[in-house]
């Protein structure tokens, strides 16, 4: 379900900005696990349950399903490469083609050219005028990205799930704002809602996705480069990026008791020359959370960033390493978050880097991101091995997930020009894979080589 829906009810918000204080005495963050009530084969079959419901249920309503903008081939997100190869019967161009939905459901250039969908954050009462563009999240790592002291944290602006704002919820809110047949959105005509019991499932589904552990930075990597990348995105006098990011993670190391998830005002809207808006000058301010808006939006995981673009709320920026060179320029320095850092600084600087520095933080995000591919690729291996998924899948559709995964393991370093030799031995961890998927008596241990490329690489970075 899309993780940036909802003209709803808003929880208040605890982003009255940065003015926590000095930054110092920097703590973890520590979670209750909202479905650990599940014993292990009840969970495993909700999980099931989910996915199916997540990639196939269409309430009913126009022929879309959470799995339309959130899919398993391209890291549950979109992108305008990956929306270029869909047929045009594809349910996410339904604007193009059901009479009902041709105007103010989408902006279909904004959505074919920069992956942006829209969204009626402050209500529906003015549909020509009262909308925002935006990208679409990935689902990854939810498990320890979206809670926070003061409620959940869902979608861009931090409150895209109606009523108790929970991401079990949050289906409610994607089913309203998409699936419609038409734009009177009238429960039971339009579309139909989801039960408490599949909004269970979807919960559960969503939550086993990706990391379900943070990271503990930092990290033994490997390559100068990473090293220092490092060591400035821990740095709170230079990068300072581990104090929105703790751990590269969504939770904000403030002072004082645990925050979890966290919004801040960076200046995103205030930057020139928006690609959407170079097609679309009238496209309305994104206002943020609340209803109004406070300008304010909550803080994604970078662990997944690299291979996952574009970045911020409205993809402005293509590239992780111009996603970093944002916090150089004048829309975070004059922004409230940045005068804040500044304000802290003995020199009066909110974020400088150089330009090699920039590259040095997004390589170590790029190295970081290929760490959690290769997990990620050896986890769907070996459950493919044991015939054992957690979510219901034959060992054949956790091939296809485990290629795709060990196919961006080293595409996003290749990306940054990083470490060859990783690379090499990831390259030869995806062909096996490939392999295998095609084999039939040398299936197992075709993905047992697979794994062993994917130790050889992991050495070269950790």
């Amino acid at each position: 379900m899309k993780t940036h829906s909802g003209p709803y009810l808003r929880s208040k918000s605890i982003s009255a900005m940065l003015v926590v204080a000095a930054i110092t005495g920097w703590i973890a963050l520590e979670f209750g696990d909202p479905v650990s009530s599940q014993t292990p084969q009840s969970q495993s079959q909700l999980i099931a349950k989910g996915r199916n419901l997540f990639f196939n249920e269409t309430f009913n309503g126009n022929g879309r399903t959470c799995g339309t903008c959130h899919p398993a081939a391209n890291n549950l997100t979109i992108d305008p490469a990956f929306i270029a190869k869909l047929p045009p019967n594809d349910p996410l161009f339904v604007a193009e083609f059901v009479p009902a939905l041709k105007e103010n459901f989408e902006k279909p250039e904004l959505m074919r050219k920069f992956g942006l969908i829209l969204e009626n954050l402050d209500g529906f009462d003015d549909l020509p005028n009262k909308f925002t563009m935006r990208g679409v999240p990935h689902t990854l790592g939810m498990r320890v990205s979206v809670n926070s002291q003061a409620g959940p944290r869902t979608g861009w602006s931090g409150d895209g799930a109606p009523g108790d704002g929970s991401l079990r919820s949050f289906a409610t809110g994607a089913v309203i704002q998409h699936f419609t047949k038409t734009l009177n959105r009238v429960a039971g005509v339009d579309f139909r809602l989801p039960t408490e019991e599949e909004l269970d499932a979807m919960e559960a589904f969503q939550l086993s996705l990706g990391r379900q552990t943070e990271l503990s930075l930092p990290l033994p990597l490997k390559g100068e480069v990473i090293k220092r990348g490092q060591e400035i995105f821990m740095s709170n006098s230079l990068g300072k990026c581990n104090i929105c990011h703790f751990n590269a993670g969504a939770n904000a190391n403030l002072p004082g008791p645990p925050v979890g998830n966290f919004n801040f005002d960076t200046g995103v809207e205030n930057l020139p020359d928006q690609p959407g808006r170079l097609v679309n000058p009238n496209i309305p301010r994104d206002d943020g959370f609340g209803r109004p808006g406070d300008g304010t939006f909550n803080t994604p995981s970078l662990v997944e960033a690299a291979d996952t673009s574009a970045f911020f709320h409205n993809n402005a920026v293509e590239t992780i390493e111009g996603a970093v060179a944002f916090y150089n320029g004048d829309a975070f320095k004059n922004s409230p978050s940045g005068q804040f850092l500044a304000s802290l600084d003995p020199n009066r600087i909110a974020i400088k880097l150089d330009a090699t520095q920039v590259v040095a933080v997004a390589a170590f995000l790029r190295a970081i991101n290929s760490l959690e591919n290769i997990r990620q690729t050896t986890e769907l291996l070996e459950f493919a091995l044991n015939k054992n998924s957690p979510d219901g899948r034959n060992p054949n559709q956790l091939l296809d997930q485990a290629i795709r995964e060990a196919f961006d393991s080293f595409r996003v370093l290749e990306g940054g020009g990083l470490q060859p030799a990783a690379v090499t031995h990831l390259k030869e961890a995806h062909r096996l894979a490939e392999k295998a998927r095609g084999s039939w008596l040398s299936k197992k241990r075709l993905m047992r080589e697979a794994i062993e490329a994917l130790k050889r690489g992991r050495e070269q970075l950790i």
